[in-house]
């Protein structure tokens, strides 16, 4: 495994991570959950990423409950949750103090921990002031919560604005961002945060590296049963899918297959390793339904040391005659 500093801080995170989305509690019980875990943290994973709004709370559940099964060092893990889908209150959404606050409090009792190393704010809020969203962000690492705060899917002015007053008001800025990044949806991490790297040394976690499995090739011929496309709530990705742009990017997931097949690996670990590529990326969060998953993206590692410059340029070669990207894919 190879360990990235997360963005300006101190912090070493390991380069691939595992993420809970979609799986916990969805697709998998505890069992698996453990297999899976264990699978990562032997390959040397360290990060794992988790969120309020997973399966209702249930995925942090699980997560914590295996932690404390297994016995691992609390040092030895850097854990995240993401607040801003808590419930169905009025105050159980959002990022105001009183969310971020109780939000936060809630997902460390489900974590069965006494602090989370990253807390995310999961999504911008309209209608809470960005300061108020920063002093709250701000409490949680006073009062030995969370270590490192940041965002996910902010815009890089909303991004700029939350540095800008943090700094106005003596107070911690973001470190890090959560977007969505993977050979299918790249402009906001290649364009839109460009100029924040330098200025901010703003660190990624980036999520759905294989495009909810588009990248795989499994559904180089359209909707499969028994995957994530088939659950309850997840319509959406059948439908996009199966869209004249779904048909486009599966053909040039296709033509990523000559590529893999050179470099003796498969189309997901290929795109693993092209978004470990990316040199603003701190780690690339995994997500897994079976144990021999995870052990298979581990090996993407050793398949990025070998993408030479002429390798990468081909995959540009590729995907440069693709669709121009619209929505994203998903709600990690």
């Amino acid at each position: 495994m190879q360990y990235r500093y997360l963005g300006s801080s101190g912090l070493k995170v390991s380069a691939l991570s595992f993420g809970a989305w979609v799986t916990f509690g969805d697709q998998i019980g505890e069992d698996v959950a453990q297999e899976m875990m264990t699978a990562a943290y032997d390959a040397g994973v360290n990060f794992f990423d988790n969120a309020e709004a997973y399966a209702a709370g249930q995925a942090e559940t699980m997560m914590g409950n295996v932690i404390e099964k297994v016995g691992w060092k609390r040092s030895d893990l850097v854990l995240s949750t993401k607040i801003f889908w808590g419930g169905k209150g009025p105050n159980d959404r959002g990022l105001s103090r009183k969310h971020v606050v109780e939000g936060a409090t809630a997902a460390l009792k489900r974590l069965r921990t006494d602090y989370v190393d990253l807390v995310f704010c999961h999504r911008p809020d309209r209608f809470t002031p960005i300061e108020e969203t920063v002093r709250a962000m701000n409490h949680l690492i006073d009062q030995g919560m969370a270590f490192y705060w940041g965002t996910s899917e902010w815009s890089a002015e909303e991004i700029r604005e939350a540095y800008e007053v943090a700094r106005r008001e003596h107070l911690i800025p973001p470190t890090m961002e959560q977007p969505q990044y993977n050979m299918l949806h790249r402009q906001r991490v290649e364009r839109e945060y460009a100029r924040l790297y330098d200025a901010f040394q703003l660190g990624l976690t980036v999520w759905s590296p294989l495009a909810s499995g588009i990248l795989t090739g499994k559904y180089d011929e359209g909707f499969q049963q028994g995957t994530r496309f088939a659950l309850e709530g997840y319509e959406w990705l059948k439908e996009r899918l199966e869209s004249d742009r779904g048909r486009e990017e599966r053909e040039a997931v296709r033509q990523l297959k000559p590529i893999a097949d050179e470099l003796g690996a498969s189309r997901a670990q290929l795109a693993l390793a092209w978004a470990l590529k990316n040199p603003n990326v701190s780690t690339v969060i995994t997500g897994a339904s079976r144990p021999e998953q995870v052990r298979e993206n581990m090996k993407a590692l050793d398949v990025a040391e070998r993408l030479t410059p002429d390798l990468m340029q081909r995959i540009e070669d590729v995907l440069d005659n693709r669709p121009a990207e619209l929505e994203s894919y998903g709600r990690s």
